[in-house]
């Protein structure tokens, strides 16, 4: 064996180790958020359990909070969890001095105009019980978050729509699918949208306050799926 071939032996076997670990690598876990949060404990108990951001409601809701207990749950947080603020026809110049109290690091926006803000943005589709399907192209966000429609309402329904409308959908940025997912039913929404995420809200909920086993097994069944 000449000296040439046993050097390309020894640059082609670690090449061929680096190329099985990146197939790996391809499949990958969705990430979870668990939203309406309304106190540290529940906060918490979600991040301990792997949730990979949190959702905080300024907007009309059970679940909304003030800008002051926001605050002081976010204060509480370890780094690296994403904490959402989510806001229904608020002026970008008030979304923005909340966000900056607070210390929020993404806004979910339900309308308005997403390049306003300084912040990444979620915008929020309602899909579904007959609605025309929202016009995608053009649209500009961090990622796209599609959720139930039910009439008078912009969210946390506890309510699904069929799934199979986002299959082959040009989605222009991540997808987040929500609406009336549980523990039960979460890994069928993930095998069948394939979503960079998930949103949960009244799913891991008992008596309207976050659970947290509901919690702990919605997010092990979340992320038990190889996407």
């Amino acid at each position: 064996m000449t000296a040439g071939k046993r050097l390309r032996m020894k640059i082609s076997a670690p090449l061929a180790a680096s190329s099985f670990r990146c197939s790996q690598l391809a499949s990958r876990q969705v990430r979870v958020k668990i939203c309406g949060i309304m106190d540290a404990a529940a906060a918490l108990a979600a991040v301990d359990a792997g949730a990979d951001a949190l959702g905080f409601v300024f907007a009309d809701s059970r679940r909304r909070v003030t800008p002051e207990v926001v605050r002081d749950i976010i204060g509480q947080l370890p780094p690296f969890v994403s904490r959402v603020g989510v806001f229904v026809d608020l002026p970008p110049a008030e979304v923005t001095d909340i966000a900056t109290y607070c210390g929020l690091t993404v806004i979910q926006l339900s309308d308005g105009d997403s390049s306003a803000h300084i912040l990444p943005v979620i915008k929020t589709f309602r899909v579904g019980g007959g609605r025309a399907w929202p016009v995608l192209s053009g649209c500009r966000a961090a990622a796209f978050l599609f959720d139930t429609y039910k009439k008078g309402s912009y969210g946390g329904t506890g309510e699904t729509f069929d799934w199979r409308i986002l299959q082959n959908i040009k989605c222009p940025g991540p997808l987040i699918l929500a609406g009336g997912l549980t523990a039960a039913n979460v890994r069928e929404a993930i095998e069948i949208v394939k979503p960079y995420a998930v949103d949960v809200s009244g799913g891991v909920e008992t008596d309207g306050r976050k659970d947290v086993n509901k919690i702990k097994e919605f997010i092990t069944q979340a992320k038990g799926v190889l996407i």
